[in-house]
């Protein structure tokens, strides 16, 4: 059975005052599991809610954010686990076969760390954590435009596919430094699209990205700069407003972080070196907190 991204779905509608039958389509949303196995050994990482499809990439995009890949090679092959039990759906459960002869440490992972860390849920520790991983620093530039950044919000929303269907659908994009859109991929998770954007880089070989823009649909969270950082792209855009926690990411590792991209506005919190205008602004540059050319607003 092919998975399908969208979903038929009868409801009832009320608009202007009248009720109506219609038939709406849903974003298909599913668990994909992620199992490695490195020569007798098979660990499940991961159990995610995602829309199907790019899930190679997904999963590649999750073990190299995680840093428990570093590189496609790392990776032998990857393959659906179809075995006919009626307790597991097809298509949402991922093998991927390393090519070393037994597993990694996991202790590093995420789901792991929450439990095992000493001072709980700490954003200090996150940091040095992260600060720890052997990542090449990121550039000073490139440098950007306020008119280059003011286009990227139409260009991501036009090339919403799946979103256009459904209206459930988070989108992560890369761009170049003109603004020209290269890639973009759509899930129900804002963290799953840019896992499979940044598997999709891995895959074909043209991470890290050091002259490039991510934009993603929604609110920037920790998670998502983590993932910048790890992919070395130095330009990290948002439609709604960044966390605290992800703040404090960029200005420790100096990405440039955009956060309410739309509507002919944006507020810069970290990095103002890589804006254009910016640069001729003395006071930019000298503060050491963030820079705000539009009034701050509620989260979206």
């Amino acid at each position: 059975m092919a998975y399908r991204k969208r979903l038929r779905q009868r409801i009832w509608r009320f608009e202007g005052g009248q009720w109506s039958r219609k038939s709406d389509y849903m974003a298909t949303e599913e668990p994909l599991e992620i199992q490695l196995s490195a020569g007798a050994q098979r660990e499940t990482v991961s159990i995610t809610m995602r829309t199907p499809g790019n899930d190679y990439e997904l999963a590649a995009g999750f073990l190299y954010s995680e840093g428990i890949i570093q590189a496609k090679q790392d990776v032998d092959h990857m393959i659906y686990c179809v075995d006919g039990s009626p307790m597991r759906q097809e298509y949402n459960f991922l093998r991927v076969q390393l090519r070393a002869p037994a597993l990694p440490e996991l202790a590093g992972l995420n789901r792991y760390f929450f439990t095992n860390s000493a001072c709980g849920v700490c954003g200090h520790t996150m940091l040095e954590d992260l600060a720890r991983r052997p990542l090449p620093p990121l550039p000073q530039g490139p440098v950007v435009s306020a008119e280059t950044l003011l286009g990227l919000p139409t260009q991501l929303r036009r090339h919403q596919a799946l979103f256009d269907e459904t209206g459930g659908l988070h989108a992560a994009a890369l761009f170049d430094v003109d603004g020209n859109l290269l890639a973009l991929r759509e899930d129900v998770g804002r963290h799953n699209a840019l896992d499979k954007l940044v598997g999709w880089g891995l895959l074909n070989q043209n991470l890290p990205w050091p002259d490039r823009i991510l934009m993603v649909s929604g609110r920037a969270s920790y998670e998502l700069l983590q993932k910048c950082r790890v992919a070395g792209a130095p330009i990290f855009c948002a439609v709604s407003a960044p966390s605290s926690l992800a703040v404090t990411l960029a200005e420790r590792f100096d990405i440039t972080l955009v956060g309410f991209l739309r509507e002919n506005r944006f507020n810069v919190y970290a990095g103002p070196q890589r804006i254009q205008e910016l640069r001729s602004t003395p006071s930019a540059m000298e503060e050491a907190g963030g820079i705000s050319p539009a009034p701050t607003d509620s989260a979206a």
